[in-house]
């Protein structure tokens, strides 16, 4: 082989190796990214809303109404009350086998500020010198607090005796002071003991006036 021909050769043989040539050098691997751990999202706290309370509330007192005395009388009555015009008609009957020395009639002092009872009217006849002889069947009529234990804030109208089986029918005049029914407890009492009705309930009613 001639000088060129080798050289030919030789040219071919460095062209194959420089195209064999195989890069080893490293390649960067796409590697897949962790998606971020979501955010925790703040969640709103709703407050318990305070309920109401299933604890019972107290009843009011009826207006007018009138405190238990702390002493009773076992001796028992019947009564009823009847408005009659003017005129505030108390009937009162006894079971008990001892006589009542003084019945007493006893109601709230505010009463008088919408309808006022009397055991009378007065009338000048009552204090003019030589007029008629002061007859009356009433005992007492008296504001409290009285000389005779009647509590404060009560007005007490006494009246007796009332005599074993016997009946007494006790007219109170009534001023009417405002409008409207009126609703008030009266109570009846052996001076200041409080009577009994049947069953030992305490004698006292709830009167009620158109």
């Amino acid at each position: 082989m001639s000088g060129r021909g080798r050289a030919l050769v030789a040219s071919v043989l460095m062209a194959g190796a420089t195209a064999c040539t195989i890069d080893v050098s490293p390649t960067s691997t796409a590697r897949p990214t962790r998606p971020a751990p979501p955010t925790p999202t703040a969640t709103p706290t709703v407050a318990p809303t305070a309920s109401a309370s299933s604890s019972p509330t107290a009843t009011p007192e009826p207006t007018l109404s009138l405190a238990l005395p702390g002493v009773t009388d076992s001796r028992v009555v019947t009564a009823a009350v009847t408005p009659d015009g003017d005129t505030l008609r108390v009937t009162v009957s006894s079971t008990a086998t001892e006589r009542i020395d003084e019945l007493v009639l006893r109601w709230h002092a505010e009463l008088d500020t919408v309808l006022r009872l009397a055991p009378f009217i007065p009338s000048d006849d009552r204090i003019r010198d030589g007029g008629p002889p002061l007859q009356q069947v009433w005992t007492k009529w008296v504001v409290g607090p009285g000389e005779q234990g009647e509590p404060s804030g009560t007005i007490s109208v006494g009246w007796g005796p009332l005599l074993p089986g016997a009946t007494l029918e006790i007219p109170l005049v009534a001023t009417r002071l405002g409008e409207g029914p009126v609703e008030f407890d009266l109570q009846l009492l052996a001076g200041n003991d409080l009577l009994s009705f049947e069953g030992g309930a305490p004698a006292e009613l709830r009167v009620v006036v158109p």
